[in-house]
């Protein structure tokens, strides 16, 4: 089948992993200057250094069919403090990235958040922790809309939101001082909901653009027949995935969310001011990533564990699916579950964003034979076909991770996802030369057909 006219096709990426360019243009320092480079983890003062080649990107964009790019606004080159003067340097350069891809007919999509808050934000008040800090990214996103609210049509808050309802939620929410990880992963969620809340009223009261909520989706399956297992499965679901998407659509917190917080006191700094941001909220469409699906076994869970941490314990192998190095499996089937489960529970139409499978590869002078990552969005494509066509979800694009090797979000660059090779390593960046692998000319003639031929000729 061919998917719907107008279908979007491109890719993902972050502006910490992709700009370089730390020092220039005015930007200030984010949390992930704080990390140093090693040999298994590049710095980020070059990255791919985007800053300088995005028009060579774009043009491979453009070479290879892609109509949509998703990019993300650096909040520290924007605003060097976080809340203080912007940075009209930094305002002009997302402005050029913004006509450069409209140039190419390619169609923006605009993330405001993608884990790297403003240090001095960090330093002073904890991140997330702090309504200060919520305040300070709602007058950032605020000005965000003013600037590009006309010209962009999509556009997303936070990367993943769902991860800060797990155990990684002080990482990504930039705080840096100790505290009680389980109580403030509530208080850190509600925080990052209520600062989405009000930049998608926003957005929707100033502008004709569409805004959703976004998740890191994974299938999370029982691991054996265990009632046990599917009760966990299911709880996993509810406190990581189905709590904010209540909120995304239905402008309320899950119930069993609630009752689970009350029951065991905890106070997430939840106010009636909150809620009424909620009641006006709206979402015109689901975004999420998909690369994997886990498994879990609730005999490993320690008694007293918080739901949102169950897979921190209780993530276990699952046999029947084949896995890359870094131990993240294949399973396409989970993604048109995801996408058919959660279209027939909220009916917003779902807009994947992020999809793709890491590899160490290296170039020697011969086109990266890349059969592995064909085959692997070829599975996914497929589901997604299957779920637009036998299930009736309705599906805007489908968005790879990526077009281009980045580092990841450790700044590893070995775990390669592009379809465009990168020349350089963890420890040099030699000379960023670009080249294209086998599966770049795949997805051409994939985009090129909407999706029809999804062969390997």
């Amino acid at each position: 089948m061919t998917l719907p006219n107008g279908f979007l096709w491109g890719n993902s990426t972050s502006s910490m992993q992709t700009e370089g360019a730390t020092h220039e243009g005015g930007k200030g320092a984010s949390v992930y200057d704080l990390r140093k480079p090693n040999a298994d983890n590049a710095g980020w003062d070059v990255t791919i250094d985007e800053y300088h080649r995005y028009a060579e990107d774009y043009d491979l964009m453009q070479a290879m069919n892609m109509n949509c790019y998703r990019l993300q606004i650096s909040w520290s080159r924007v605003c060097p403090d976080g809340d203080g003067d912007f940075n009209e340097a930094g305002i002009a350069f997302y402005h050029q990235l913004i006509n450069a891809l409209l140039a190419r007919n390619i169609t923006p999509m605009i993330c405001l958040y993608h884990f790297d808050m403003p240090l001095a934000l960090a330093q002073k008040y904890n991140g997330f922790l702090s309504r200060h800090v919520v305040d300070a990214f709602v007058r950032f996103g605020k000005r965000m809309v003013d600037e590009f609210g006309k010209q962009v049509p999509y556009w997303i808050t936070f990367n993943e939101q769902n991860l800060y309802s797990s155990s990684y939620a002080r990482v990504y929410a930039g705080c840096l001082k100790d505290g009680k990880q389980d109580a403030e992963i509530y208080t850190i969620a509600n925080h990052v909901m209520v600062a989405h809340a009000q930049v998608a009223n926003y957005l929707h009261a100033t502008t004709t653009a569409k805004i959703g909520g976004m998740l890191a989706y994974e299938e999370c399956y029982a691991a054996t027949a265990n009632p046990r297992d599917n009760q966990f499965a299911r709880q996993v679901n509810e406190f990581l995935n189905r709590n904010l998407l209540d909120v995304f659509v239905h402008g309320h917190y899950s119930n069993q969310v609630l009752t689970y917080t009350k029951n065991h006191h905890i106070d997430f700094d939840f106010t009636v001011a909150d809620q009424k941001d909620f009641d006006e909220l709206k979402s015109d469409f689901i975004a999420f990533s998909y690369y994997r699906s886990s498994l879990i076994d609730a005999s490993r869970v320690p008694i007293n564990t918080i739901p949102n941490r169950y897979l921190d314990y209780g993530e276990v192998h699952n046999a029947y699916t084949p896995y890359n190095e870094w131990n993240w499996n294949v399973d396409a089937l989970g993604f048109r579950d995801v996408l058919t489960r959660v279209y027939n529970e909220y009916g917003v139409p779902m807009f994947p964003i992020e999809n793709g499978i890491g590899v160490r590869e290296n170039y020697d002078g011969h086109e990266i034979q890349d059969d592995y990552r064909i085959d692997y969005h070829r599975q996914h494509i497929q589901a997604m076909k299957a779920a637009v066509a036998e299930d009736g979800v309705k599906v805007i694009g489908y968005l790879g991770w990526g077009l281009i090797d980045i580092p990841s979000s450790s700044g590893n660059v070995d775990k390669r996802y592009g379809a465009v090779y990168v020349n350089q390593t963890n420890t040099d960046s030699k000379d960023l030369k670009r080249i294209p692998k086998k599966s770049f000319y795949w997805f051409k003639h994939v985009i090129a057909s909407n999706g029809s031929d999804l062969s390997s000729d």
